[in-house]
């Protein structure tokens, strides 16, 4: 089978209105072992641990999620895509979409995995200090620690270029000062991070790694929410909270 380059793959929605090349087609028998053994190992966790267990689930049993979501990581779900300098397995975006795939059997514990492995973690992964990969991303990558995402605002929704979170340089430089309000939250109920958008000085749009413990941060009560009942979602408020510069995601 030739490898199809990258320009050969149907983009969007054109396989609607475009012939298809068999060669650009992915298949199951594409997987290697290793991959079909990932997804067959988180198959049987979902149907065992996360399946059975979904009144619990949706009647928001303390601890239950969490739990969930560290046994995950234990089973090293969670730090497919960590390198694995920090301690994750460093494999591919094909892994991740197949255990998601049977993440997804369940509402809520789909939020909480995706969310933390994806919008929580990767931040980090990419765009992190040597300071804040080696802290956060084993821990991450394990599940010791869940992660959560803080963009949207009341006034700005998840438009990021308009939220009003602002970051102000203490004036020795070596740590943020943060303030502003985020909600609907992901995992914030028992998050131990989170990934915070905002402006520097109100004008530059930046991300900040923020440690549940860092004073200053408060998590509201959990959100009664029409749907995926069981995953957290919370109101954070960061009032004069001081964050490291080494924290700070990028430029």
């Amino acid at each position: 089978m030739t490898e199809p380059t990258p320009s050969s793959y149907t983009r969007g929605g054109g396989f609607l209105m475009e012939k298809t090349d068999c060669q650009s087609v992915f298949t199951p028998e594409d997987f290697s072992s290793e991959e079909r053994s990932m997804a067959r190992a988180a198959r049987d966790f979902v149907e065992k641990e996360v399946l059975t267990r979904r009144e619990e689930l949706d009647q928001k049993q303390p601890g239950l999620l969490q739990s969930l979501a560290q046994k995950a990581g234990e089973l090293g779900f969670l730090g497919v895509t960590v390198p694995e300098k920090y301690d994750g397995l460093g494999l591919g975006k094909a892994v991740v979409c197949l255990l998601e795939e049977q993440a997804g059997r369940n509402g809520s514990f789909a939020v909480t995995c995706c969310a933390h492995t994806g919008i929580a973690t990767l931040p980090i992964t990419y765009f992190g200090s040597e300071e804040a990969k080696a802290r956060y991303l084993p821990k991450l990558g394990s599940g010791e620690w869940i992660g959560a995402y803080a963009l949207t605002e009341a006034d700005a929704g998840s438009d990021a270029l308009n939220l009003r979170t602002r970051a102000t340089l203490s004036e020795d430089g070596t740590k943020y000062v943060l303030n502003g309000t985020k909600m609907w939250i992901s995992n914030a109920g028992f998050a131990k991070t989170f990934v915070v958008m905002a402006k520097i000085d109100g004008e530059k749009f930046a991300a900040f790694v923020v440690e549940r413990d860092f004073p200053g941060l408060t998590v509201e009560k959990e959100e009664n929410k029409l749907g995926i009942h069981g995953s957290s979602t919370c109101q954070v408020v960061l009032e004069n909270c001081p964050v490291p510069q080494e924290n700070l995601l990028g430029e």
